[in-house]
């Protein structure tokens, strides 16, 4: 598929994507959730070692703009990624890092 092929709200929805994808603690969280697991906003916070509040707010931000997906399981709620496409975005982004 090219780009020009590709609807206008289709467009729009990706850059969302990509926006919010564009910041290296989201990226983090990405690649903590690549291999299709779950993980809960205490599980992840430990893992990069930010403040939970902080962990919660990218959290937001990505399921907001359609990146992650949550579950609710008893008191916890899991987050993952809603399409397994969205990999290869991360395998792009290290892939197309410009070297000096």
């Amino acid at each position: 598929m090219k780009i020009k092929d590709l609807d206008t709200e289709l467009l729009e929805r990706a850059a969302g994507m990509l926006k919010a994808i564009a910041h290296p603690m989201r990226i983090a969280i990405l690649s903590h959730l690549e291999d299709g697991g779950k993980l809960t906003v205490t599980e992840i916070h430990k893992l990069l070692d930010i403040e939970q509040s902080t962990t919660s707010h990218h959290l937001g931000i990505l399921k907001d703009k359609g990146v992650l997906a949550s579950e609710r399981q008893g008191k916890n709620t899991f987050y993952y990624l809603k399409h397994n496409s969205l990999r290869n975005i991360v395998d792009c982004v290290g892939k197309c890092a410009i070297v000096q």
